[in-house]
């Protein structure tokens, strides 16, 4: 798996996400989801990416935790948001 080289604000590699979270994805994960979504991730991709960026595999889901749309999403590791209802 490819670690991101970006850094936190406290000056650590964000943690890449693990399969079975349920995360949540805002604009600062990417300017596209200005309209967030929650994803069950269901694997991380080791694509080459650009720095600090990652592709994840997953279902998007609704509150209540149904799957809605299987989805490969592109996105900074460090605007990823672990969701806890």
């Amino acid at each position: 798996m490819t670690t991101p080289r970006s850094r936190t604000a406290e000056g650590q590699p964000p943690r890449l996400p693990a399969v079975g979270e349920t995360l949540f994805i805002g604009p600062a994960a990417s300017v596209q989801f200005s309209r967030p979504i929650l994803i069950r991730v269901i694997a991380v991709n080791d694509q080459t990416s650009c720095d600090g960026w990652i592709y994840i595999d997953g279902y998007q889901i609704t509150k209540t935790g149904q799957a809605i749309e299987r989805r490969t999403i592109f996105v900074q590791a460090a605007g990823l948001v672990l969701w806890r209802p």
